[in-house]
């Protein structure tokens, strides 16, 4: 079975699209244009997505310099948290 590192995963990933979520309240999505060894990530074509009392803020941007320190999960492919691809959808029995 072949061996694959954090970093070289992340590496796969530049050019695609990629779903951040901060530890703070934050998430984005976007393109991953490059990254460091601290995982300081550059983004472009940016979703903001901000949960505040009145439901989930978006906000677009063109390019976005993320810090490492900062970043709680990275989800590869990942569409964002309105996507719809997270929920349960479970049948209900009768």
């Amino acid at each position: 079975m072949s061996q694959l590192l954090p970093l070289e995963l992340i590496d796969k990933c530049i050019g695609s699209q990629i779903w951040v979520k901060m530890k703070s309240e934050s998430e984005f999505t976007g393109t991953l244009l490059g990254f460091d060894d601290f995982v300081n990530m550059v983004l472009s074509n940016v979703t903001q997505y901000e949960r505040t009392a009145d439901g989930t803020k978006e906000t677009q941007l063109d390019t976005l310099l993320l810090n490492g320190t900062n970043i709680a999960m990275l989800i590869p492919g990942g569409e964002g948290p309105l996507s719809g691809g997270t929920e349960d959808n479970a049948a209900e029995e009768d």
